[in-house]
């Protein structure tokens, strides 16, 4: 520590006694820090605690308790040292370590990994089967959540077993909170690709393709597995005559879903397109064996034919005339 600095904190520290000596009020509330005793926690400062301690500082304070406040210090750059003898002489003074207005002390120091804090709070009594009001989940399932196994081994002997975790142990804690995180962001992933589809469908409707297609390409992101956006995608390059990008998504969503006759479809249309008309017979023609009752694709394949047919024509009228 900095000669200044300690000079600052003694001086501090001696203001804060002349203060208090000539009745100055240990618990004044300002709106925006609180009372001397939470802006004293908020900055990890032991020593400026201990004189408002001394000083019967109230320690109960229903939102945001002094308690909390020292443990959020960390966040802030305060060690993790300075914020357990803050810790200590608050619970000493007879903080409540389980309020949970709005969250108890341990669910916080799981938050920030406070490893040594949490063997503290729960050897001092700390109760760490009170959850997380907001989610729902006690600190251990919070230490699982964030991959921290030391704080998982610390909680589990003071934790009791939770019902929906089918092997109680601490691998068997890891990986349930693991398979319900991933489970939670795919529900997350799912509801949002079914938005963006959505949007896209509004767009086609309108026949915004172009803004149907980044609709469609943020989908993927999302579920780059799903050869319906890849199909939807390939329409709308195909509208707004991207050819070969609709020959692209044709072949993703065949590569995706090969006994899926649309993706044949499309891709037969995008090969149209490009007017290679042999290959776009024999793409149809791998939808109508998906799909024998399509009218749809066989008007498609017999236009293709018709079109083959006559490029052949074309050839072969271009080279009788080069002979004569």
């Amino acid at each position: 520590m900095g000669q200044a600095l300690l000079l600052f904190i003694v001086l501090l520290k001696m203001v804060m006694r002349l203060l208090l000596s000539r009745g100055a009020s240990v618990d004044i509330d300002d709106v925006f820090q609180g009372t001397p005793l939470h802006t004293a926690s908020s900055f990890g400062n032991a020593g400026a605690l201990k004189i408002l301690l001394d000083h019967h500082a109230d320690v109960s304070q229903v939102s945001g308790t002094p308690l909390i406040m020292a443990l959020d210090s960390t966040k802030h750059g305060v060690s993790e040292s300075d914020t357990l003898n803050c810790v200590k002489l608050l619970v000493k003074a007879g903080a409540d370590m389980n309020s949970a207005n709005p969250k108890t002390p341990l669910v916080v120091a799981a938050m920030y990994g406070l490893a040594d804090c949490i063997k503290y709070l729960l050897e001092a009594g700390a109760n760490p089967n009170i959850p997380d009001k907001q989610c729902g989940t006690t600190p251990i399932e919070i230490a699982a959540d964030s991959g921290r196994r030391e704080l998982v081994e610390i909680l589990f002997p003071f934790t009791k077993p939770i019902q929906c975790v089918p092997s109680w142990s601490v691998d068997g804690i890891i990986t349930h909170v693991k398979s319900k995180h991933l489970k939670d962001k795919d529900k997350v992933g799912q509801d949002k690709k079914a938005e963006l589809k959505s949007l896209g469908a509004k767009a086609v409707e309108e026949k915004d393709y172009a803004g149907a297609s980044k609709f469609y390409s943020e989908a993927i992101k999302v579920d780059p597995e799903d050869a319906t956006l890849y199909s939807n995608r390939g329409l709308c390059h195909l509208r707004i005559g991207e050819a070969h990008d609709a020959l692209v998504d044709a072949n993703a969503c065949i590569r995706l879903r090969p006994d899926w006759p649309k993706g044949y479809w499309r891709k037969g249309a995008a090969l149209t397109a490009l007017k290679d008309h042999k290959e776009a017979c024999d793409t149809y023609m791998a939808a109508m064996k998906l799909d024998p009752a399509s009218q749809e694709i066989h008007e498609a394949f017999w236009d293709a034919v018709a079109a083959m047919k006559e490029e052949l024509d074309a050839e072969q009228s271009g080279s009788s005339s080069e002979s004569d």
